[in-house]
């Protein structure tokens, strides 16, 4: 009789593996509670400030109560984290990338809906700017499939242009706040808010300095957090409007007013929202190559598919055109921590801050000087991350220098001459009137014409941008 193997089987009688022997991808790995919360609140506190900073803004800007801004703020918070949601667990074939991909409301976006405001009648400011960003979301739904064959018209040197743009036509913003934030004051630039934007700006330095880990990351919140702490004695700090605000609520539809729909404001937001649909497209290339998952079409279009639900849904409870949070990119990349369930979570996280305008109160209570001495750092790392990008695309070729150099110069004329275009009429104001409509438009034209127009060939580097 054959004597029964000892060894181990071979071969095809070898069981196949199970579903617990196969190595599960970094992406899709669920970590225990101890691992996930952490890493989690690393992304939450990479993205809060940029999250808060847009209805901050623009609900200043529109002369909002304390209400008004605790709303918007909610409103940011909810659709921040339900897109967020969306991107990372995915709907099907239909929307999701299922990366580590964190969407809220871009900061490019804010330029324009400042000068769609200023030419607008107080009142119906907001609904402009929802008009203008509900059809942004419509037009991105619409684009979005086929944007991978105009993304050789929004190569390194114009996306480039664009960020920089940001950050540089931004930069008044924090200034003013540093000065009190009303300019109508007749303390206005008084030194004891200079004084708190300074310390605040000191103590975010000397955290990034000589924090580490997680305390580093949120050296922005916790800048504004001592500063706001710091302004109390002074009593330049006032909680009173806490009492008033409601514990927990779901955003009102339309509680801003009916969008109004302005084709120059319309026109200018979906040049916005062309340039974050290739912010957004980059994201997901770079963060396809930190966690080794390929990144095809059908990704990007089922992301930017997100991205346009985000900005559509956004006006309806208060929200703004949404892109991809690129510093939560950064943590990814840091951290190594390369699961979507973390950022999923994250999202989470952000749906239960929105639905509790008690929080968003507190974060509009910030003083003045302390958003501004916050904002310096805030906007002026997205003009470098522009600076970055441009010096990544080619600008050793004498055509790519030229494009910079005008596109930056046509951005920064409303800047530098806020009459310029007083004199145009009132749909070029709109679009000319913000430096990042029209640095975006100068940059693309001349793009076309240097690198496609009746030309198959130029330098290799000129190639490589485009």
């Amino acid at each position: 009789m054959a004597q029964p193997a000892t060894g181990p089987a071979k071969g095809p009688c070898t069981a196949p593996p199970t579903a617990a022997d196969k190595a599960v991808h970094p992406v899709d790995e669920k970590l225990p509670p101890s691992r996930l919360v952490p890493a989690a609140l690393q992304h939450i506190a990479a993205m809060y400030a940029g999250v808060v900073t847009p209805p901050l803004i623009i609900g200043q800007a529109v002369g909002l109560d304390a209400a008004g801004m605790t709303r918007l703020i909610a409103a940011s918070l909810l659709i921040a984290g339900l897109a967020t949601l969306l991107q990372t667990l995915g709907a099907g074939r239909f929307a999701g990338n299922r990366l580590p991909f964190v969407n809220a409301a871009s900061s490019a976006g804010i330029a324009p809906m400042l000068a769609i405001a200023e030419t607008t009648a107080p009142g119906r400011q907001l609904p402009a700017i929802y008009g203008a960003v509900l059809v942004a979301g419509v037009f991105c739904l619409a684009v979005g499939p086929f944007f991978g064959r105009l993304l050789r018209f929004f190569p390194p040197l114009v996306t480039g242009v664009v960020i920089t743009l940001i950050g540089v036509t931004l930069m008044p913003v924090p200034v003013g706040w540093a000065q009190g934030g009303d300019a109508t004051a007749e303390d206005f630039g008084a030194m004891k808010y200079l004084a708190l934007a300074a310390f605040t700006l000191v103590v975010i330095l000397l955290i990034q300095r000589f924090g580490r880990g997680f305390v580093r990351q949120t050296a922005l919140l916790s800048g504004m957090l001592l500063g706001t702490l710091a302004a109390i004695p002074s009593g330049l700090a006032d909680f009173s409007a806490l009492g008033s605000a409601p514990v927990a609520a779901l955003p009102a539809p339309f509680a801003f007013g009916a969008p109004e729909f302005q084709p120059a404001a319309i026109l200018s937001l979906c040049i916005v929202m062309l340039v974050l649909m290739t912010e957004s497209s980059a994201g997901m290339l770079a963060l396809g190559e930190i966690c080794e998952r390929r990144t095809d079409g059908a990704t990007i279009t089922r992301g930017l598919r997100t991205d346009g639900i985000a900005t559509l849904l956004g006006p309806v409870f208060g929200g703004f055109p949404t892109s991809a949070f690129a510093q939560n990119v950064g943590v990814v990349s840091l951290t190594r921590v390369r699961s979507r369930y973390v950022v999923a979570a994250a999202g989470g996280a952000l749906i239960v801050l929105g639905v509790f305008p008690m929080l968003g109160a507190v974060v509009s209570l910030v003083p003045m000087p302390v958003l501004g001495g916050a904002g310096i750092v805030l906007f002026g790392s997205i003009a470098v991350s522009g600076i970055r990008t441009l010096a990544e695309a080619g600008l050793d070729d004498s055509s790519n220098i030229i494009l910079v150099a005008v596109a930056l110069g046509a951005g920064i004329i409303p800047l530098a001459a806020p009459s310029f275009y007083a004199g145009f009429p009132s749909w070029a104001q709109t679009v000319l009137g913000s430096g990042i409509s029209a640095g975006a438009l100068v940059a693309v034209l001349l793009n076309l014409f240097f690198h496609h127009l009746g030309t198959h060939s130029r330098h290799a580097v000129a190639l490589k941008s485009s």
